[in-house]
């Protein structure tokens, strides 16, 4: 059975650029007869903003939206996180790191495909004596990580050259997104994955967690994210609108061209309701843009 879900982050309300990923991936959703579920993804505890999560879920049912059980709360899955780490380090896949990011920044050769460094590897042969390690990697192997996007078409990174050992538990003590998203996804036994393709340079190291965990791997779909005239993607640091609940069909309808629907002008002045009803009947994954990033004003 199909089983999606959207997994917003509460460090701010919800605006356009997270409507896209919630509607796509819930029409996906609905298109396959699935389920769709909602997490809460406040593992970075420090990022969090206090009742963000609940303005989060209050939004969703404002516009229309409806899952199937339980929210899932990261805040909560510590346990589950720490013994996914535990199996990985008698693996002998984890290692304990005392770098900080001068230091790597000192050391390192390349760019990370992300953003910042990728790491070079320092601690991987003297972790044996570190006593207090900062951090906790994972290991990655001098091979490509491919995958078929179902937008994005083939993907391969080799994570030791793009990436390098990635954190899995930081210095402040939180889990890392990459570990706690593949635990979860597990967890709730996610098959399909449909969201923004800002991430989809996370996915390799995803793979590679769900392969060394021995746990499935889902489908994925990377949506187009959009961004300013810039170029800057749409969000809580770029100063994106929290999205209008009383405005909730206009949004809705403006998300569903974004994503090539071609939604008739008038339904933007109809009810939440019969917009979801045109939404449910005319979807196409199809029409959906292969573009990682589409200006919107």
């Amino acid at each position: 059975m199909y089983r999606g879900r959207f997994a917003p982050s509460p460090s701010g309300p919800l605006h356009f650029g997270s409507l896209v990923a919630a509607v796509g991936s819930y029409l996906d959703a609905h298109a396959h007869q699935g389920e769709w579920r909602v997490r809460i993804e406040d593992v970075d505890g420090p990022r969090c903003v206090p009742g963000a999560a609940e303005d989060i879920l209050d939004t969703l049912e404002a516009f229309g939206f409806q899952w199937h059980g339980p929210v899932l709360r990261q805040s909560r899955r510590g346990f589950a996180y720490a013994e996914a780490l535990e199996r990985l380090r008698d693996a002998g896949w984890v290692y304990g790191c005392s770098c900080s990011r001068r230091d790597i920044a000192a050391s390192a050769v390349r760019e990370s495909v992300d953003g910042g460094f990728a790491y070079p590897g320092t601690c991987r042969t003297r972790s044996s004596w570190i006593r207090s390690p900062r951090a906790w990697r994972m290991r990655t192997d001098n091979r490509a990580v491919t995958f078929d996007d179902r937008l994005l078409g083939r993907v391969s990174q080799n994570l030791e050259s793009d990436v390098g050992d990635f954190v899995l538990l930081r210095a402040d003590g939180f889990y890392a997104y990459q570990l706690a998203v593949v635990v979860d996804d597990a967890f709730e036994g996610i098959t399909h994955v449909v969201r923004g393709a800002d991430l989809v340079d996370s996915t390799p190291r995803q793979i590679w967690l769900q392969e060394c965990l021995g746990l499935p791997r889902p489908e994925y779909a990377h949506l187009p994210v959009a961004v300013t005239e810039a170029g800057e993607k749409l969000s809580k640091q770029t100063r994106a609108p929290a999205l209008d609940r009383h405005g909730a069909a206009s949004e809705l309808v403006a998300a569903l061209d974004f994503l090539g629907q071609s939604p008739p002008r008038d339904l933007a002045a109809a009810s939440v309701r019969d917009v979801w009803e045109w939404a449910f009947a005319a979807w196409s994954f199809g029409a959906v843009p292969r573009h990682r990033a589409i200006v919107t004003s």
